[in-house]
């Protein structure tokens, strides 16, 4: 079955969502709607609607005009089995110790690897964008160097591969949290698949806000890979629930975000252990001095 898409830009948050929101009322209705911030330093907002049949062209054209928006582009997606094609194109990622593979990879396991399964239907989070990537280097580092987590948080967890890698070289219990609940449900799946239940706990939080988190607090080491906007407003909590001496591994930064983030940070008490550039994002290993 076909699918189509309408997609526009437009300036201004508000203005987003409110064409958003009136997308969702055309006829035939959108089989889903999103709006998205494009992250060029523009301002604009990315609003797209997804649908089962052909979009009403003059619906979008009234919306056009009410909404003050650029030309909706429609366009028709040819049918495709996404998990196939994710499985054919996503090779096995080595960081260190740690091998991310999906299941019809599990033959091409490295003897004395730290597996870490994730099925390709999970696509974010299997260890192929530079942030992932950049955090688990950081962790086999750490690890390489006698560091060990007695205590660890992974806040923004996804689908929770950086706290099961942490959960495969250190056998304290580990407590890994998102804002989203379906990435709370990809979560705690993945730590079933991975054979960790009992040693990993996943939780629905916003930042450090849920009484686990409170509980197991201060933490040894602190993963944070979301995006420079909320590293900074996460700053003094993560830093408040850090124990002295502790690791902070931080990422979802752009290049040239970095040192900003790392000022910021450094302003409250931190130093900078590492800075490695993957691609376009930087990811930074901070010590709460």
């Amino acid at each position: 079955m076909p699918t189509f898409t309408a997609l526009t830009t437009l300036a201004g948050k508000a203005a987003a969502e409110a064409l958003g929101e009136a997308m969702e009322r055309l006829d035939p209705e959108p089989v889903g709607v999103g709006v998205f911030e494009v992250e060029d330093g523009s301002g604009l907002w990315e609003v797209g609607g997804y649908f089962a049949e052909p979009p009403d062209r003059a619906g979008l054209a009234l919306l056009e005009a009410m909404h003050a928006t650029r030309p909706f582009v429609i366009s028709e997606l040819p049918e495709t089995d996404w998990v196939a094609k994710v499985r054919r194109e996503l090779a096995p990622v080595e960081a260190g110790r740690f091998f991310v593979y999906g299941s019809h990879d599990a033959d091409k396991v490295p003897e004395g690897a730290e597996p870490l399964l994730i099925e390709a239907a999970m696509a974010f989070g299997t260890g192929h964008h530079g942030t992932t990537l950049g955090c688990l280097r950081a962790l086999d580092r750490l690890v390489e160097a006698g560091f060990v987590g007695k205590s660890v948080a992974d806040i923004g967890c996804g689908t929770a591969v950086l706290a099961m890698a942490a959960a495969r070289v250190w056998p304290d219990p580990i407590i890994a949290s998102d804002i989203d609940t379906l990435a709370v449900e990809v979560a705690e799946a993945n730590v079933r698949a991975n054979g960790l239940e009992g040693r990993l706990r996943c939780v629905e939080a916003a930042g450090f806000d849920h009484p686990e988190l409170a509980a197991a607090a201060p933490f040894d080491l602190i993963f944070a890979n979301i995006l420079k906007g909320p590293l900074v407003a996460l700053a003094p909590d993560l830093i408040a629930a850090l124990a002295q001496g502790g690791r902070a591994i931080l990422s979802g930064i752009l290049n040239e975000q970095a040192d900003e983030v790392q000022e910021v940070y450094s302003r409250l008490g931190t130093n900078v252990f590492s800075r490695d550039e993957i691609g376009e994002w930087t990811t930074l290993m901070l010590a709460k001095a």
